[in-house]
């Protein structure tokens, strides 16, 4: 069902990807630097499932476009590379840290925060992007398991990234202290990433699919 080579590079790109500091993993830690460990888990949750809305209209939506172009499947790869190569562009130049606040915890609305978690990734166009150029170039396009490929790269991609954000939730939220007196060890972690991700831009843009 799946080509093995595009299996390695999904797998070294989706976890690349989703240890990337963003908005979904700034959002998390700030949750459980401010509100706690079960915050932070919360809102992983709530993204968890915003995410899943944006897995089905890629289902849905490119299983039409490709079978119909393999003009338009090629752009949709190199629109993926080019997003890899813009993000670790970001990464690099990216002067942002996780900051706590001095303030008192406000007591936290779990439910609230679950339902915060889904509007913020479901309603967000750069997510729904994000899966429309990066999914298709890791599958067969020709391939009668086209639309369980997407879906399953896409849960994995989902789970993967729910399980990092739940490991930063429970990190941050016993060593907000630390990161008050390191922040350059979260802008570290990210220029090396930035560097890892242009590369592999590169190396899928120039990859052919046989």
């Amino acid at each position: 069902m799946f080509n093995f080579q595009n299996l390695y590079l999904f797998f070294i790109a989706s976890l690349l990807l989703n240890l990337t500091p963003g908005n979904d993993m700034l959002y998390v830690a700030s949750r459980s630097v401010s509100q706690g460990i079960k915050a932070g888990i919360a809102s992983a949750a709530g993204i968890f499932i915003g995410c899943f809305v944006h897995i089905l209209a890629a289902v849905l939506g490119l299983s039409i476009i490709i079978s119909k172009s393999a003009y338009l499947f090629q752009l949709i790869k190199f629109a993926g590379a080019g997003y890899l190569i813009y993000l670790g562009i970001k990464a690099l130049m990216s002067k942002s840290a996780v900051k706590a606040t001095e303030e008192k915890p406000a007591k936290a609305n779990y439910l609230q925060l679950f339902k915060q978690g889904i509007v913020t990734n479901a309603l967000n166009p750069k997510v729904a992007v994000f899966f429309l150029s990066f999914l298709p170039q890791f599958i067969d396009p020709s391939s009668s398991f086209f639309k369980f490929q997407l879906f399953t790269l896409g849960i994995w991609f989902d789970v993967q990234g729910t399980l990092v954000l739940i490991i930063v939730a429970c990190i941050l939220g016993k060593t907000k202290n630390f990161f008050r007196k390191n922040p350059k060890v979260w802008m570290i972690q990210e220029k090396i990433t930035g560097l890892i991700l242009i590369g592999l831009g590169i190396k899928i843009a120039l990859s052919s699919k046989k």
